[in-house]
């Protein structure tokens, strides 16, 4: 990035952002501070009004707008896709939204750009693997359940875990406050507080029915941040099993999450997972079939005997 690039960004953050530091406009355009001095000198000298003094932070006076930016084919692409992927994935108000900002995008683009744009937008595309059945009331629970974190309202709902409990039940009530959303892997996720178990869990939208926000309100913990947060890793019980070379590419691909550890010998390699439970990563394991053997535990290898010989007795 040349001065003339920087300054321009530079004018964009101050406009985007209502107080800035040097330091932090130094840290993300990585260059000094001094360097930023000088920028925002240059700028006042051209007649951008920049209010603020070095240790303070600086700001743009109230009522200045930049004129209109020109994008570049690659910054018009990513606008672009960027709108498509939420127009997808999101729900249907923001897919509205997206559309509505796609036109808007096309419709400023000079005649170049927008036809080096649409080439290079033809030969990629987004496809959302969502299951057809439970998309449409994905999209629906995750407008409700952005409003009920907006405006800090607790929800409800019936989930459906991927183990069953103790009881043997596999589906239960659920009262949460919403923190927040992820889409992680494909699948949309809610972090919240459960009433239930007094603590942060997660919960995929695709396995919840019968939600309703309430009227209860709840209040975010103000050390809460969710780009900061980390969910705590429980994974305690390992799996080991030892695999033909031909299948690592498959195994890596398929339970990348759950390896801790892979050694090669020979014509064989020997991977450790980390799980909360065995069962996580039952099914993956008995579709390699042969070639694969468990190690390690020995009640997963009893499991994975008992699940073949009721097998053979249908063929």
């Amino acid at each position: 990035m040349n001065k003339t690039e920087r300054q321009l960004a530079i004018t964009l953050e101050l406009q985007r952002t209502r107080l800035i530091r040097a330091e932090d406009l130094a840290s993300q355009f990585e260059t000094s501070v001094r360097t930023i001095y000088r920028d925002i000198q240059a700028l006042s000298e051209a007649g951008v009004p920049i209010a603020g003094a070095p240790g303070h932070g600086y700001s743009l006076m109230e009522g200045y707008f930049l004129p209109p930016v020109s994008f570049t084919t690659e910054e018009a692409v990513s606008l672009l896709m960027g709108a498509q992927f939420i127009e997808q994935r999101w729900d249907t108000a923001y897919g509205m939204q997206a559309r509505s900002a796609h036109r808007k995008i096309e419709a400023i683009l000079p005649e170049n750009v927008r036809k080096a744009s649409a080439r290079v937008q033809e030969t990629m595309r987004l496809l959302h693997p969502a299951e057809p059945d439970t998309a449409s009331r994905v999209k629906t629970y995750l407008h409700d359940i952005r409003h009920a974190i907006l405006e800090q309202h607790k929800i409800s709902f019936t989930y459906v875990k991927n183990l069953p409990e103790m009881d043997g039940k596999r589906s239960m009530q659920r009262v949460v406050s919403p923190y927040g959303l992820s889409l992680v892997r494909e699948h949309w996720m809610l972090v919240a507080r459960c009433d239930l178990r007094q603590d942060i869990r997660h919960f995929r939208l695709s396995r919840m029915s019968e939600l309703s926000v309430l009227e209860d309100t709840f209040l975010l913990p103000p050390d809460f941040d969710l780009n900061r947060y980390k969910s705590r890793d429980n994974r305690d019980e390992h799996v080991l099993i030892r695999a033909k070379v031909e299948v690592a590419d498959k195994i890596k691909e398929l339970l990348y999450f759950y390896i801790d550890d892979v050694q090669e010998r020979e014509e064989y390699i020997y991977v450790d997972f980390r799980v909360r439970d065995s069962e996580e990563i039952l099914h993956h394991l008995l579709g390699m079939g042969g070639e694969i053997e468990v190690l390690e535990p020995a009640s997963l290898r009893a499991r994975i005997r008992e699940i073949a010989k009721n097998m053979l007795k249908h063929y």
